[in-house]
């Protein structure tokens, strides 16, 4: 995710010190959103484990929260340089409108991956727990089954 994000503010930074309009850069724009609204993701789910990453993956969920963090700094610091290239090359007006094509983006794209992302883990977690409800009958089926056995 960090990658496709740097490389992405990386070719806005080389497009505006050759003198391209930021507007030519559209696609770079929209990479670098997607790719810090993922970071974000990451970290919103990192904090909020569902309840089958809690069981058995918590190791995971930590490794993914630190190195989110990290990318997270990084991604800051290169939106930062972005931003003074900006102002240096165009106006404060331009930086404003990248704002808010981004929070619209964004807005956009966050409630659809919402949507799918919170489907997915209640389709996750019903069949988990159907799996374990399906174990627990099972045993005690199995149990009732050997104790009617030995009593013959």
């Amino acid at each position: 995710m960090l990658s496709g994000a740097v490389k992405a503010v990386d070719y806005l930074k080389q497009g505006i010190q050759l003198g391209k309009d930021i507007n030519e850069m559209s696609s770079a724009v929209t990479n670098m959103i997607h790719h810090t609204h993922d970071l974000e993701h990451m970290e919103k789910r990192a904090k909020n484990p569902t309840l089958w990453q809690q069981m058995f993956s918590s190791k995971n969920i930590e490794k993914v929260a630190v190195e989110t963090l990290m990318a997270k700094k990084k991604m800051q610091k290169h939106r930062q340089e972005l931003k003074n290239l900006i102002l240096m090359n165009y106006s404060e007006t331009m930086w404003q409108q990248l704002l808010q094509l981004e929070g619209q983006i964004r807005r956009d794209r966050m409630k659809a991956h919402s949507l799918k992302v919170e489907r997915l883990d209640k389709i996750k977690n019903i069949i988990g727990i159907t799996f374990l409800s399906f174990t627990i009958i099972g045993f005690f089926v199995l149990i009732a089954y050997l104790w009617k056995m030995q009593r013959g």
